[in-house]
């Protein structure tokens, strides 16, 4: 009897030890089911919100799909400080007017794969469709969905002689040319296109251009180029961005039109639609041209794609001090990872993946750079500095002496011999 006593009771507290170590399990395991319902309620929630305004939808070749939006249901009104925003239709004066340059560069015509398959009415935007299963995929927030993991740590590298301090962000690396010291109201560049590894879904790699004014923590940006961006797109297709942030990209903020901010205006260009054709190191090249501008009269920043595509603004009341004037202009490229600056390094590409190289022209280039002051009239800086967080795995080379118009190669294939 007092040996059934003894096992039964050793019986009860092997028990008693079991349900502690797997109450935690069992409880991890119903809050994650819990936190899965909520992210299919939230993200339901994001995806439903536009399609009662559709009016038209387009199914592209290359799985996206386009939906038509009536212009004034658009995204961005759904921001407080623009809900009694009138929009700004076009700009108050053209600068293809003043601006009578065109690129010299025998580089080739890109458009966008889903105008195969259609084209939206009068009155309406294209706006890409978010897709339950990307937001699904992502661990991203729903409430950061679509804006960049920004962290800044501290204020590296001096820039020549100047006091200006170029500033290292964590988990992100940057080969670029900077321009500053003066009070900038626009920024151009022709930039080559191309579709780069990234090795995570959590990773990225965009080549840009980029205004900026406010200090290193909570500076305010707008910004267009091209990105692969899985976390937000889905997929490794090279896409055509805009970005904006009043923050640093702490809460405020996004890719395209993700979330509430920028007013598209044109039905011609669909925001995060992939691009096409797409250049290759040693072949044809393509190239988009982006030119980012303020517009004296309402202050609104405008996107111009090509040289004649106005496709919408920034409103002047998202900002603060880039509302006035940029304190500095970047042309560049921008991978983010979490295997940035340590090793085994990320093998995500920026540019071609390839290092600068000047004489084939096989990197990541951008050509015609051009800023806007003071006065109407674009014109190349008069002072320029390169900069690159990480030589040895994305490297920079600016040419400007002996050609007719300065050129910047950057880029390179992050993990490799030289960065390990």
């Amino acid at each position: 009897m007092g040996k059934r006593l003894i096992f039964c009771d050793f019986r009860f507290r092997r028990m008693v030890i079991l349900l502690g170590i797997l109450s935690p399990i069992l409880f991890w395991f119903s809050e994650a089911k819990f936190l899965s319902k909520q992210r299919i309620i939230q993200v339901g929630r994001k995806t439903n919100h536009l399609r009662r305004h559709i009016l038209k939808s387009i199914q592209s070749e290359d799985g996206d799909i386009v939906d038509c939006i009536d212009i004034y249901k658009q995204p961005a009104f759904d921001h407080p400080v623009l809900k009694n925003h009138t929009i700004q239709m076009k700009p108050t004066y053209n600068p293809t007017d003043i601006v009578k340059e065109r690129s010299k560069e025998s580089a080739m015509t890109v458009t966008q794969i889903w105008k195969r398959s259609g084209s939206c009415p009068k009155g309406t935007i294209p706006v890409r469709r978010t897709q339950k299963r990307h937001l699904l995929k992502t661990s991203t927030p729903i409430e950061d969905y679509g804006r960049k993991k920004q962290r800044y740590s501290y204020p590296v590298g001096k820039l020549n002689e100047s006091k200006n301090l170029q500033v290292q962000l964590a988990n992100h690396s940057k080969a670029i040319l900077l321009t500053l010291g003066y009070r900038y109201t626009g920024a151009k560049g022709d930039i080559r296109v191309y579709n780069p590894f990234v090795e995570s879904d959590d990773e990225y790699s965009t080549s840009q251009i980029c205004l900026v004014n406010g200090p290193y923590y909570d500076f305010e940006s707008v910004e267009s180029g091209w990105a692969v961006n899985p976390s937000v797109y889905g997929d490794r297709q090279t896409r055509l961005f805009v970005y904006w942030t009043a923050d640093a990209s702490k809460t405020t903020g996004c890719f395209d039109l993700t979330c509430p901010g920028f007013v598209q205006t044109s039905d011609e260009i669909a925001l995060g639609a992939a691009i096409y054709p797409i250049s290759v190191p040693n072949g044809l090249p393509y190239q988009i041209t982006i030119y980012i501008f303020k517009d004296p009269i309402t202050s609104n920043w405008w996107m111009q794609y090509g040289e004649n595509v106005n496709i919408g603004y920034w409103p002047a009341e998202l900002f603060k001090a880039i509302r006035y004037n940029a304190a500095s202009v970047e042309w560049g490229g921008e991978v983010y990872s979490k295997n940035v600056g340590r090793e085994p390094h990320t093998a995500t590409d920026m540019g071609s993946g390839q290092y600068p190289d000047y004489v084939f022209g096989s990197s990541g280039v951008i050509k015609r750079m051009r800023i806007r002051d003071n006065s109407p009239t674009l014109k190349f800086p008069e002072w320029v500095e390169t900069f690159t967080d990480e030589f040895n795995c994305y490297d920079v080379q600016y040419i400007g002496d002996y050609v007719e118009d300065p050129e910047f190669y950057y880029g390179g294939p992050g993990r490799s011999d030289r960065c390990p």
